[in-house]
């Protein structure tokens, strides 16, 4: 008896440890990865409404806010209430700008690809159309690999003629590894936007990422509550291009 209520103490106390960590990751208070401006040296941020009002010239003067990629659209007729603010905003304060549209399995690829195209300006020095491929806030269905290969290839064949760049795939590890591990010969050819609050990804030289979220629980001036952050591999090449004429910031 003894025994068994020494068990449940201690069980106990470890729940208690695990719930405290996690709020206090929540909150901010506690962040896994730190990356130097020096060993990363062009960050960004992700934003949607979630963020709200936006003092985009106050991010604009922060070093590690190089870049902003904003939710424009969901499925095929969810458009974010703030992105043509954002997108606006973040061009007059000289921000790199990027729009992502969020993937869901329940609607076809091409009725998603008509929403993207009704709300993302083709506009010069952006960074390619992000497609957020994830399993968080999605519908219930889960498609094998060639029902999503379809729907991605069918997306991207409407939005190229607009879009023509490569696009930007983000992905969570979980996701990686079901769908595209194996399988990169099955999707056009992408940048990958990989999740990662735990850990550095390994480099590779960037052949296997291009931008890294290290966090979901960012504070940046100019931003009322926590914020996605990211960063650029230190040696890609193809959108480090983007950034030639801010170099001086």
């Amino acid at each position: 008896m003894k025994k068994a209520v020494q068990r449940a103490v201690i069980g106990a106390a470890i729940l208690a440890v695990a719930s405290a960590s996690y709020l206090a990751y929540d909150f901010g208070m506690i962040r896994f990865n730190h990356p130097s401006i020096k060993d990363y040296p062009i960050q960004g941020i992700d934003v949607s409404h979630h963020q709200g009002d936006i003092d985009w010239k106050k991010l604009a003067a922060q070093l590690n806010v190089r870049f902003a990629i904003m939710k424009a659209t969901e499925g095929g007729d969810h458009k974010d209430t703030r992105f043509a603010r954002n997108w606006q905003a973040a061009k007059e304060a000289g921000i790199v700008r990027g729009a992502y549209h969020f993937f869901t399995f329940c609607r076809p690829g091409r009725e998603q690809a008509q929403n993207v195209l009704e709300t993302v300006p083709n506009e010069q020095g952006t960074l390619p159309i992000a497609i957020d491929l994830e399993f968080v806030g999605n519908c219930d269905k889960i498609p094998t690999v060639e029902q999503l290969t379809a729907e991605v290839n069918a997306f991207l064949a409407e939005i190229r003629s607009t879009h023509p760049g490569k696009p930007i795939f983000y992905v969570t590890q979980e996701f990686f590894d079901l769908y595209l591990k194996g399988n990169e010969s099955s999707f056009p050819d992408h940048y990958l936007w990989l999740r990662s609050v735990f850990k550095e990804p390994e480099q590779e030289k960037c052949g296997r990422w291009s931008i890294w979220q290290f966090a979901d629980n960012g504070k940046v001036d100019g931003i009322e509550g926590p914020v996605d952050l990211n960063a650029l591999c230190p040696t890609e090449t193809g959108l480090a291009a983007l950034f030639t004429e801010t170099a001086g910031r």
